[in-house]
Formats: structure tokens, sequence, C-alpha cells
């Protein structure tokens, strides 16, 4: 019987929601803003270091909690009073930094506030020579497609975005879809069940609770320094590569980490304790594999694409129906992974295989590469009423050639004078 008092329970129920919400809203604002403001052929970049450090945060929220285990052999209440309080650090810090951040250019624009936008293009791109004339055309860019998507969509409200109710050719519910069914993708290719059962996976392969736990912390170590490579290879490989070879490599490692966790159990049946033991330290070895895999691919690029591909009428709802997304595959697997491995035990881990190899088809047909592309010009790639990807490349380039003034900032070259809308020159020479 639960001997906590009701008034503490609902204090701590009430601290969840708030953290909760907030969570949801930096997690819905925080790569919106990163992606306005980065220049496109850095963009997926910027959002790789930024998971760097979510996961380092991670990796840091896991050792405390392990090392605060040993205190009164984890019996005192100072193990998880300490860790809740010690959030407050970090959000403070932000709290305080969060002043000096520039407003998205995009943004002020969508608002009215043009020569706000211009200034901020100019101080993050630079102000002088060829950078002043790239945040130029970047500044006419958002312009135009700005009083595009305004003719375009009439109808921006969630409930209008998820059926893609007045979106015109935007098609703003085709990309609330991909959103949204990549990020359970995300979960379903295997790191929900990894993330939350990793011990419970190191038993299965044979390590008694504590060095499970011990294992799961380096899994964490190592799965911090794999998003480093999506620092480097996301703007140089783009989304769709990226998501290949991480759906290869994490489908490879789950069929093989659930074989040799299988065969270390029937050793281990039938008394043979020596080859058990290799068994499961290979099915280990493979759980590695497949959480750096995944470090390196799979982690970032269902959190950039949302991030990417709406118009900015509604960029930012749009990445919010990104994280219901998230929250529909992560809390969906939080409740039937315990379930499954239960059920078929390491089983689980084939199905999430299987996952991967599936999930390489439905990004091939259904996901046009957002890479090196400017934020503009992503009304241009989802122009296509197909949903096929390759129907989408074959628009995204008539409509480039057919109207070469809508975006410019992606162009190679010397500056030419921008062309509006309206077929005049633009182009401030002041700025």
């Amino acid at each position: 019987m639960c001997t906590t008092p009701c008034k503490w329970c609902a204090a701590d129920s009430l601290a969840r929601a708030v953290n909760g919400i907030g969570t949801g809203i930096l997690n819905a604002i925080v790569p919106v803003w990163a992606t306005e403001t980065a220049e496109h052929t850095s963009r997926g970049q910027f959002i790789a270091i930024e998971f760097t450090l979510n996961i380092f945060g991670v990796v840091v929220a896991y050792w405390l909690e392990y090392g605060l285990s040993y205190i009164d052999n984890g019996d005192s209440a100072f193990r998880w009073r300490f860790p809740i309080a010690f959030q407050i650090i970090p959000l403070l810090a932000l709290l305080a930094i969060v002043w000096f951040f520039p407003e998205s250019p995009r943004w002020l624009v969508k608002e009215g506030r043009d020569e706000e936008a211009r200034y901020i293009l100019h101080r993050l791109r630079g102000t002088t020579g060829e950078d002043a004339v790239r945040a130029e055309r970047e500044f006419q860019d958002i312009r135009n497609i700005a009083e595009l998507e305004k003719q375009e969509s009439t109808k921006n409200s969630y409930l209008h975005m998820l059926f893609g109710v007045g979106s015109g050719e935007l098609h703003t519910g085709r990309r609330v879809q991909l959103v949204v069914w990549l990020q359970i993708l995300q979960e379903w290719v295997g790191i929900a069940g990894v993330t939350v059962y990793a011990p419970t996976i190191f038993r299965i392969a044979g390590f008694d609770t504590d060095k499970s736990q011990w294992i799961s912390g380096l899994n964490n170590v190592f799965y911090m320094f794999a998003t480093l490579v999506c620092v480097f290879t996301l703007d140089r490989i783009g989304r769709r590569w990226t998501l290949y070879w991480g759906a290869v490599g994490q489908g490879v490692a789950m069929f093989l980490a659930g074989a040799f966790s299988r065969l270390g159990q029937d050793a281990r049946d039938r008394g043979d304790v020596g080859l058990a033991n290799s068994y499961g330290a290979a099915a280990a070895s493979f759980v590695f594999v497949f959480t750096s895999v995944f470090g390196a691919t799979w982690l970032t690029v269902p959190w950039l694409y949302p991030a990417e591909i709406f118009p900015l009428q509604v960029r930012a709802k749009g990445n919010a129906w990104g994280v219901v997304g998230w929250s529909i595959g992560n809390g969906w697997l939080t409740l039937l992974c315990p379930v499954m491995f239960n059920a078929i035990g390491e089983n689980t881990l084939h199905i999430f295989g299987a996952a991967n190899f599936l999930s390489l088809v439905v990004v091939w047909a259904l996901y046009p590469e957002s890479n090196q592309r400017t934020l503009e010009e992503m009304d241009l790639l989802f122009a296509s009423p197909s949903p096929w990807a390759w129907e989408a490349e074959k628009t995204f380039a008539r409509l480039k050639a057919e109207r070469p003034e809508l975006v410019q900032a992606a162009r190679k070259g010397e500056p030419d004078a921008e062309v509006g809308l309206a077929g005049k020159d633009t182009t401030d020479d002041s700025a």
C-alpha cells in the first residue's frame, strides 16, 4: 500500500505535467529556430550538434542516477530529489542567455517586420561583399515565398493542417503525415526498446542486473560520441542516404543481437556457461553497434525534417506535429515493449530489425530530399499532387525552371538584381 501523502502525489503529477509541457515547447521551437537562422548548406550540421548536446544531457542524467543509487543502498530520498532539482541549473542558464538570441528573420517577415528581418540576416550571413549579396537574396526569397503562401494557404489551424484543408498546392496535410510517421518509424526501428529497456536486453543476453545497468550507461556514452558522425556527414550525403545506411546498419545489428541472445540462452540452458557468456557478449556488442548507428543517422533526421519542410506560415506548428508523432511512437512502445519482451523475449529485436528494412522502402518512396535546399524551395518540392518522391523531384525541377525569380538564394555564381513576384528589381543596394 502507498504511504506517500496524496498532496505529494498531486504535487509530483503537477510538476511532471509542467515539465512535460515545457519540454514539448522546446522540442517544437528549438529545431525550427535553428533551421530558420542557419544557412541551407549547414542546416543539418547545426541540428546534429544540438543532438550531440542533447545526448550528453542523457548521459549525465543516467550516470548521475546510477551513482546516487549507491547512497544508502538506494533507499535515500536524495536519490530522486537531487536529479529533479539538478534540472533547474541548465534551465536557468537557458533563461539567462535566450534574451541574447536573434529572432528568426523568417518569423519577422511573416509578421511584416521586414527591416528587422533584413538586419538580422545581414548580421548572420555578413554585411560586406558576397556575404551581403547572399543575405539580400535570401531576404528576397523569404518575402517572395511568404507572399505566395498567403495566396495559396487560407486555413492554418492544426486541424486544417492535419487534413490539408485550405492549403492549396502547398499540400500541408501530406507534410504532416510524413513527419508524424517518420517520428513513429524512428521509435519502431528499435531505439525506444534499447533506450528504455537496455538493461532488460542485456539480462536476456546473460548479464546480471548490476552489470546490465553499468553496460547500459556505457552504451549511452557510445551513443553520444556517435552523434558526432552525423555532424560531419548529414549535409554531405543528404537526409535520405543517412536514413538508408542507418536502417541497414540498425536492422542487421538488431537481427544479430536477437540471434546471439537466443544462442546464449540455449547455451546456458545446456549448462555451457563459457559459451553462453561469449554469445551474451556478442549480443551486447551488437546493441552497442545499433545505438551507435542510430546516433549517427536516425536520431537527427526525423527531428530535422519536420523543421525543414513546412511552409513559413505554419513551420512551428508543423514541427509540433512532428513532436506529436514522436510522442505517439515513444509512448506506444514504452507501454508495448514490456509486453513484447515478456511474451516473445529476444524476438522483439527481430521485429525491430524488420521495421528497419521496411523503413527503407517507405523513405525511398515517400520522402523527397531536403538537403542543400533552402527553406523557401520546400514549397516547390512539395507542389506535386503525387505523394511519390520521384514525382516531387520532377515537379520541383519544372517549377524552378518556370519561375526562377521565386528562389535564388541557392544559386551559384555572381549576383544579378533580385526580382520579386511583381517582376521588378527589389535589390536594396544600401542594405
